[in-house]
């Protein structure tokens, strides 16, 4: 009696909506569109990049990774195609596959299990503090992995009764090759959001403070810890695994190009499409899935990347000031212990961090 007839309303102003639908995808179009975007990037990555700023950076970002990648694809007999079809190929290859069964499964997050142990036991030499909480790997239910993505995390519970949980979708294993898992793993998992999220909630803070979100921050560490991967030695004997950290760092620097470009630089939806399938190699049908979500949600996207880069030039200054004095896990501590913050307030509590290392 109340609730279908609701759901029927919703429907019927929607089928109206539809009518008046632009083709144009980015909020350039919109009144005061141009302004509406500049806002959207100050709330969700905190700057106050231009878009001009962000595209011209997402250029450098995709021509350099794609030069890097080159070169490791070539090292391991890669050469045929650009890097983008070469991408595309790896992930066709059964052979860099789980079996799509049950039981691959299950091997699959049981391996994924095993490697966060690994990665826990090398944390101590990186991190001061540690997360108390425990990290479960749980695959997203059958009845809901048809809408879900490839990955995400929910966090521990506040009184600690519930473990961190690092849900991964197993609808199709050919979505998630060998290659990909890794740095998957390490952007959900340790070092990333589950170390991230569970050190801000156990951390002296006040409530306020140990929920806070800020897009740039937290999806910036994530990102970030997928690149401490690779220096922790956690690739050392998987080559094809640090071709996937790469390329997860191109598919970010791929969404400051094609945010700004259809928000600021007047790009069609359909060119942003080719832009991240000829660069990236994904499948179409991701492309559109990825393009579609920035076209309705504007700079949340370039959150990731931009980050990322701020916790970096924090490091490089923090080691260019204290040379010999500069220790990676007070250095983290510095960072993490605050909790999510403005990106320009990490500046200021890696100042204090200096300050304290030089007395």
């Amino acid at each position: 009696q109340k609730v279908y007839p609701a759901l029927e309303r919703q429907i019927a102003l929607v089928k109206q909506m539809q009518k008046k639908a632009r083709h144009d995808a980015g909020c350039w179009a919109l009144p005061k569109g141009g302004d509406y975007y500049r806002a959207s990037l100050t709330y969700w990555a905190t700057t106050d990049k231009t878009p001009d700023a962000i595209h011209s950076l997402g250029l450098d970002i995709v021509a350099d990774h794609t030069a890097r990648l080159d070169a490791l694809m070539k090292k391991q007999g890669l050469t045929k195609g650009s890097v983008g079809q070469r991408l595309r190929a790896m992930y066709a290859d059964p052979r860099y596959r789980y079996p799509n069964t049950d039981a691959a499964k299950r091997q699959l997050i049981a391996d994924l299990n095993s490697h966060v142990k690994k990665v826990r036991a090398d944390l101590p030499k990186y991190f001061g503090a540690l997360p108390k909480a425990g990290l479960e790997i749980r695959r997203v239910p059958k009845n809901i992995e048809a809408g879900q993505p490839g990955g995400y995390y929910n966090t521990p519970s506040l009184d600690g009764k519930r473990p961190g949980i690092y849900w991964i979708n197993l609808r199709d294993t050919a979505e998630v090759p060998k290659w990909t898992l890794g740095t998957l793993t390490h952007h959900e998992g340790i070092p990333g959001h589950h170390l991230q999220l569970s050190i801000q909630q156990e951390a002296n803070l006040p409530l306020i403070r140990k929920l806070s979100f800020y897009s740039a921050y937290i999806e910036g560490w994530a990102l970030y810890a997928e690149q401490l991967a690779v220096e922790m030695g956690e690739f050392q004997d998987d080559p094809l695994g640090e071709i996937g950290q790469l390329h997860d760092s191109l598919f970010r620097g791929v969404r400051l190009v094609v945010d700004s470009g259809m928000h600021a630089l007047r790009w069609s939806r359909e060119r942003a499409v080719k832009y991240y399938v000829e660069t990236l190699g994904d499948l179409e049908a991701s492309a559109v899935t990825e393009i579609e979500r920035y076209a309705v949600w504007p700079g949340q996207a370039c959150s990731y990347m931009l980050g990322k880069l701020a916790i970096l030039a924090a490091r490089e200054r923090a080691k260019k000031a204290l040379g010999a004095k500069f220790d990676i896990r007070k250095f983290h501590d510095a960072v993490l212990l605050h909790g999510a913050m403005p990106l320009k307030l990490i500046d200021s509590v890696v100042d204090t961090y200096i300050a304290t290392a030089r007395r």
